[in-house]
């Protein structure tokens, strides 16, 4: 099969994608894409510290009655 992803493909990705949506649109839809990998790294580091959020949770108490 190969090398999945070889410098020529990568320019036939992009040339496609510069037809579909425009030199225009690409810097908007590069950055959205950016974000939500960002996001996506992010809430999979929150899965992972959640487990030691809830240990810290149920061990606080608050003596304060509102």
């Amino acid at each position: 099969m190969g090398d999945l992803l070889q410098p020529w493909h990568l320019v036939v990705i992009l040339v496609v994608a510069l037809l579909i949506f425009g030199p225009s649109k690409l810097p908007g839809l590069g950055k959205g894409l950016g974000e939500g990998i960002k996001g996506f790294k992010e809430g999979i580091k929150g899965i992972g510290n959640s487990d030691d959020a809830d240990k810290t949770d149920t061990t606080k108490t608050t003596t304060e009655v509102k």
